[in-house]
């Protein structure tokens, strides 16, 4: 299969509902990025695309940035597929760059990157130190969805409060800021930088708090975050079904009352 076979096949699939409400949930990416496929079929795609396919793969994942959201998601599932860590590692360093939202950036896995963990969290490092959001979302995802349970390290939580959502905002003129942009490639527009990244770190201490309530705990009795990502980080917790309700009630009183 090509990569002009493989859009024909996206297009095959097409689902005009379906890309009107995932449209809604992407804000940022313009209408005419979105084709509208299900994940089921993106993932059977991914598989079969990918099979006995090392050239062509090669080709789809050399030519970036891809015109549509949902070859962003194949080129993903892709990289999840490789079984080498060293091979993965450098298809995620030449992809990531061009992640642009947050439903090509989360739900991805890359469990392979766990035979060399100190090089993975090395990587995990610098990007949460990067100028790219999603870059830095992908660093919160990895150590959310890898590391909070038997490879958690209490360290993980103090790389997370240090992650400043606030450099991503947009400024007055309406451009990010020169440091943001310089750190993405030609064409990549970032949807909702600031908003994303910071829900990403609520998201992880939400976690946190369900997983690993007595080293997370001190991050908001001792106010650690801004006050948005603190408040929002309880509401997250206090919707959590792995969380008691007397514990709910506790975070309760934490919130952060908006000044006057």
């Amino acid at each position: 299969m090509t990569s002009e076979e493989l859009r024909n096949r996206l297009f095959a699939n097409q689902d005009f509902g379906y890309k009107k409400f995932h449209q809604a949930l992407i804000p940022g990416v313009s209408e005419e990025k979105i084709i509208g496929v299900r994940v089921p079929c993106l993932r059977k795609l991914a598989k079969e695309f990918a099979s006995g396919n090392r050239e062509g793969v090669c080709l789809f994942m050399g030519n970036l940035p891809h015109d549509y959201f949902e070859e962003n998601q194949i080129h993903f599932m892709m990289i999840q597929q490789i079984s080498d860590f060293d091979e993965c590692l450098a298809a995620l360093e030449n992809f990531l760059p061009y992640v642009d939202n947050w439903a090509v950036c989360d739900g991805k896995n890359p469990k392979v990157l766990l035979k060399n963990e100190t090089l993975f969290l090395r990587k995990i490092r610098e990007w949460l130190a990067t100028a790219h959001p999603y870059q830095v979302r992908f660093g919160i995802n990895m150590l959310m969805n890898l590391f909070l349970e038997e490879r958690f390290d209490s360290k993980y939580l103090e790389w997370v409060a240090a992650v400043n959502g606030e450099k991503f905002a947009v400024q007055k003129n309406g451009l990010l800021p020169q440091k943001v942009r310089n750190a993405l490639p030609a064409g990549v527009c970032p949807a909702a930088p600031e908003y994303y990244v910071k829900m990403g770190v609520a998201w992880y201490f939400a976690t946190a708090l369900s997983k690993q309530w007595d080293a997370a705990i001190p991050f908001l009795t001792e106010r650690r975050l801004d006050a948005w990502t603190h408040n929002k980080t309880i509401q997250k917790a206090r919707e959590s079904f792995r969380i008691t309700g007397e514990r709910k009630e506790f975070l309760q009183t934490l919130r952060i009352s908006p000044l006057v």
